[in-house]
């Protein structure tokens, strides 16, 4: 939209000259004003989306003068679309029109950059909710969480939106935290190799893709939200910071950091984690923008600065560009501190020139530029509601099952209190349960059947809800137990209501104090057990429950997680055989007595031992999941018994489907070091491929190891690896290991870095 002649010295104006150039050029021209007002977000909206948080208003509150605020800018715009019900094509108009607003109003004329949440679609009214975090861990399949991402990064580029805040890439650490259900599992490659796809396809669409939460904020203490972190360096280094580095090497241009302190210093104030290692080892040159209020809480929360001013510095100084979501302490008292002498203006120039030079590479300022939206703004189409089912169907888990399943001709009961309700389908972040909730006239705006539904059409069925998610009456129980009397099977569906900051029993801010099922729900399901009729537990949730109690007499277990608007369709399709179930665990299910959650990433005196009463072991371990035609193993080897410290060690695996179905494997290859400097896991993944078989069908898997892959912080705290005896474990899950073969690392101690291999070479002929 800039129309004024571009002029000899206004290298900024020409489209042709290298980005660096146009940067510098306008840096130098800009006014303290002008730079401060690139740095800072509005939230247009804030006081018609409800309190979604804590603290929102006391930090944020709508401008009351629009054109006075962007006179001399403004940095981003903040959920045009995620703040309230809105048409997508009147929303794309009107941020089309407040775009103009904004180039009108100042000296240069630089539009602002929208941003949105993306985490299991584009979070906006009638938008396509698609499966959460879990069940992308849970498919092993990369492939269709980049298709995924590149589809609504397309429908999100045609609104006007140019930034996305997702995906999250911190690892579970502890079940109780209520972010568990917006992460993608709880190991580090896993994470890494699923969040560096949904990246790879966000990106491609034009959308710029935001690494959340940079770094540790899944491993506070106890599981609750924002609480301290307390971790050691390799710990640190091994676990939290693999996906992170995995993603931005497949090209992520912004990162968020996370809320908690580590080791008591806040990350938004930690300059050692935001520029000496995002950007000067790990060579980051985009943007780093603040998570939400993060920069006020430097001051609020952390007690680290003594005000606005020295929240700003700090925020600065360690490396964050942009706050967010609205302008607090980069504003008036940044630039008292600015006009005071007190805080250096080469810190304001640095975060400006990482901004602007995004919104160059985005095109904002070319010439000819316009934010009229696409035509085309159908935002749940065939195709996204279909890829919706694809990995909804690719990720249902099934944990146990005694051949009752496939369900054939029987009457149900169908008992539960997330059996009837929609809502069951959908993660915290999804616009119905993160905007829709605040407001209950509005329409869901999407079609989203429910288990009930779904089930109702393919067999003769009763149904009682039993309880809901929290609360209930034994009347109601009593009606539950007395419909199970009335079917050849049971199956009861229960899990979690997702929601924010105490509106729920998972999500942000919902932490729980133990992982037992929410409210009456485990009392519902002893009272249909007690009954003596075959039990089907379906488990649609944001974490893994304590099901230790139950397991020995369910005939069945199946996990959905958040499957999205699909899943119902996708679970009754494996209720019914239709679809043969083919997700793994992307998280461990405690087992009994687990009142230290922890994940199957430990060291030996992490695993039951004599010298502690409490055993950690899984009730259902990381990688697990059955199938109605489990695949039949039919060799595994190498060729190698050397492995060279910079080489590579070739395995291959052989499987063959007996069964007259299509069945799916997914082959897992996990790294076992007996000596090392410290500590190891016992058993650590370091790849995994699901095969999908037709009937009768034989298929080798050859994986390609890079000796990178068996790399570990030592004690000096640099990343090596080391000569020795290792062991490959080869198998179905963390627990299920079919064959162990031992190689000798051969060669010096090689240190590696950020630009080491990160991933194995598959070839599935």
């Amino acid at each position: 939209m800039t129309t004024e002649a571009t002029t000899p010295d206004e290298v900024w104006r020409n489209p042709h000259a290298p980005v660096a150039d146009r940067v510098r050029d306008l840096v130098a021209r800009m006014t303290p004003q002008e730079k401060l007002a690139q740095l800072q977000g509005i939230w247009a909206g804030i006081d018609a989306g409800g309190e979604m948080a804590p603290h929102q208003h006391e930090f944020a509150v709508a401008p009351r003068d629009f054109d006075e605020l962007t006179k001399h800018g403004i940095g981003q715009l903040t959920r045009v679309f995620g703040t309230r019900p809105i048409d997508p094509e009147v929303g794309a108009r009107t941020l089309a029109r407040t775009q103009r607003q904004i180039v009108e109003a100042s000296r240069f004329g630089i539009p602002a950059l929208a941003h949105e949440e993306c985490l299991t679609g584009l979070a906006a009214w009638q938008a396509t909710v698609y499966p959460s975090p879990l069940c992308w861990g849970a498919s092993f399949e990369p492939d269709l969480v980049r298709r995924m991402a590149a589809k609504f990064g397309d429908s999100m580029r045609r609104l006007g939106i140019h930034q996305g805040l997702a995906p999250v890439l911190d690892v579970t650490r502890d079940l109780r935290w209520g972010r568990v259900e917006e992460t993608i599992g709880e190991d580090p490659h896993l994470v890494g190799v699923v969040g560096a796809a949904y990246v790879e396809g966000l990106e491609s669409a034009g959308v710029v893709s935001t690494l959340k939460h940079f770094a540790g904020y899944s491993a506070s203490r106890a599981g609750r939200n924002h609480a301290p972190v307390s971790i050691g360096p390799r710990e640190f280094a091994d676990v939290i910071l693999p996906p992170f580095e995995m993603a931005l090497r497949a090209g992520a241009r912004s990162v968020m950091n996370s809320y908690a302190d580590n080791d008591g210093v806040p990350a938004a104030a930690d300059s050692a984690l935001l520029t000496d290692r995002l950007r000067d080892e790990y060579g980051f040159t985009g943007t780093l923008v603040s998570d939400y209020f993060s920069v006020a809480f430097l001051h609020k929360l952390h007690g680290v600065a003594a005000g606005r001013e020295e929240a700003a510095e700090l925020a600065l100084a360690a490396g964050i560009d942009v706050e967010l979501p609205t302008v607090d302490c980069f504003g008036d008292p940044l630039l008292e501190g600015l006009e005071a002498g007190r805080i250096d203006m080469a810190l304001v120039d640095r975060a400006l020139t990482r901004v602007l030079a995004q919104k160059f590479e985005l095109g904002l300022l070319d010439p000819g530029y316009s934010p009229a939206p696409s035509a085309d703004l159908d935002l749940d189409d065939d195709e996204s509601r279909a890829l919706a089912r694809e990995i909804a169907e690719r990720s249902v888990v099934l944990l146990q099952n005694d051949g009752v399943l496939p369900l054939a001709g029987k009457r149900l009961a169908v008992i539960g209190p997330r059996a009837d309700e929609p809502g069951a389908m959908m993660g915290c972040y999804s616009f119905p349960l993160h905007v829709g909730v605040h407001h209950p006239d509005a329409e869901m705006g999407i079609d989203v059947p429910t288990v009930l539904d779904a089930l109702r059409a393919e067999h003769d069925v009763v149904f009682a809800q039993g309880c809901p998610v929290l609360g209930g009456t034994d009347e109601e129980i009593a009606e539950a137990v007395e419909a199970a009397r009335q079917a050849d099977v049971c199956v009861v569906v229960l899990g979690d209501l997702a929601g924010l900051f105490g509106k729920g029993t998972s999500g942000e801010g919902c932490d729980a104090a133990d992982l037992k099922l929410p409210g009456r729900q485990e009392e519902l399901l002893e009272a249909v057990l007690g009954t003596g009729m075959p039990v089907v537990l379906v488990l649609l949730s944001g974490r893994p429950y304590d099901l230790s109690r139950q397991a020995d007499r369910l005939a069945a277990v199946v996990c959905g997680f958040y499957p999205g608007e699909e899943g119902a369709a996708a679970l009754a399709g494996v209720l019914s055989g239709r679809v043969n179930p083919s997700g793994r665990l992307p998280v461990s299910f405690p087992g009994a007595g687990s009142s230290q959650p922890s994940t199957y990433l430990s060291a030996q005196l992490g695993a039951r031992t004599e010298v502690s009463t409490v055993d950690p072991t899984a009730l259902y371990p990381f990688g697990h999941g059955l199938s109605y035609a489990p695949a039949t193993w039919v060799a595994v080897g190498s060729e190698e018994r050397e492995w060279p410290t910079d080489g590579v060690c070739r395995v291959h695996v052989v499987v063959r489907n007996e069964s007259d179905v299509v069945t799916s494997e997914v082959v897992q290859i996990y790294l076992h070091d007996p000596v090392a400097e410290v500590a190891r896991p016992v058993r650590q993944l370091i790849g995994a491929v699901k095969v999908d078989l037709e009937p009768g069908q034989t298929r080798t898997v050859s994986a390609a190891l890079h000796a990178d892959l068996t790399s570990y912080t030592g004690r000096a705290g640099q990343r090596q690896v080391d000569p020795g005896d290792v062991e490959l474990h080869v198998g179905t899950s963390s627990a299920n290991i079919h064959t162990r073969l031992r190689l000798s690392m051969t060669g010096p101690r090689r240190a590696v870095g950020f630009d080491r291999v990160l991933t194995p070479v598959f070839d599935t002929p």
